[in-house]
């Protein structure tokens, strides 16, 4: 049996999209990719918080499916909104990758004083200038190898780790950064697989390559993404890991500067209602203002 699978065109994208159709490969599934562009592809200098945040790497791949032009998307999960369209339904999320960022270029105890830190995303800013203010911060955007080739022009770049690894890409100095000094991205390291609703042969398909684990943790993390009604126009952090027979929520809302930021650690037994009082909890904190400003 053929399955169309959308897809972006980077590298890593392609990369995530040939790892689906090896999971798929045992169940006498073939997978041809469909390659679609992206709003978030065409303008790769703009910062992705002024140009439509998450959905600008995943609505134009998203349209494929609804359009019957594929039978499925693959998506970093992270790119998606926390909101599903409506005709789609997230059928799968296979087991999950590494979830942390990189520092490329410098280890963190070296960088300098008032040295120069570039990165697409607020959520990397605001943590790094919580911990360093005195850093100067300068926009990154473009696929992994684009990215990985501006390094030499500043002390450092941020990345997710998770694309070294599916790339084979080595640099010379990379600090892995642990959740407990930056807390990664809703979804982060873990692959979301779209198909359109009541597409019952597809679906019963994808669900047989969904890791339990991985989606419960990841579900987690978008109920509160969805409960504290923002994208990555804020920063914003989630990571969820199953801990002591529960799941564990480390949940973040930060002011651009990094100079407030409010954290959430709790542990509860259904994902999607621990995201939800994680989010209420930070909102009642005070997080909400940071939110609304």
């Amino acid at each position: 049996m053929k399955l169309v699978a959308a897809t972006r065109g980077s590298p890593l994208a392609l990369w995530q999209t040939r790892h689906i159709a090896a999971l798929l490969k045992p169940l006498d599934i073939v997978v041809e990719p469909l390659v679609v562009v992206t709003s978030g592809d065409r303008d790769q200098s703009a910062p992705i918080h002024q140009i439509g945040g998450k959905g600008v790497f995943a609505k134009e791949v998203q349209y494929a499916v609804l359009e019957n032009r594929a039978d499925f998307a693959v998506h970093s999960l992270k790119d998606l909104p926390s909101t599903t369209p409506e005709g789609l339904e997230l059928a799968a999320v296979p087991q999950r990758g590494d979830p942390r960022d990189a520092l490329i270029g410098c280890l963190f105890k070296n960088l300098p004083t008032d040295g120069h830190v570039a990165t697409g995303s607020v959520r990397r800013k605001a943590q790094l200038a919580s911990l360093r203010p005195d850093l100067n911060f300068h926009e990154l955007r473009g696929n992994i190898e684009t990215r990985l080739s501006k390094a030499a022009n500043y002390d450092a770049i941020l990345i997710s780790s998770v694309a070294l690894v599916r790339l084979g890409l080595k640099p010379d100095t990379v600090d892995i950064l642990d959740p407990e000094f930056m807390l990664p991205q809703v979804g982060q390291g873990a692959l979301g697989i779209e198909s359109r609703s009541g597409d019952d042969t597809t679906n019963s398909i994808l669900s047989r390559i969904q890791d339990p684990v991985s989606r419960a943790e990841v579900d987690a993390e978008r109920s509160f993404l969805s409960a504290i009604g923002a994208d990555c126009s804020s920063p914003i952090a989630a990571y969820a890991i199953h801990e002591n027979n529960q799941i564990r929520l480390r949940s973040l809302v930060a002011s651009d500067d990094g100079q407030e930021i409010f954290n959430e650690d709790r542990y509860g037994s259904v994902g999607f209602e621990l995201g939800q009082v994680a989010a209420r909890a930070l909102i009642e904190s005070g997080a909400g203002n940071l939110l609304n400003s």
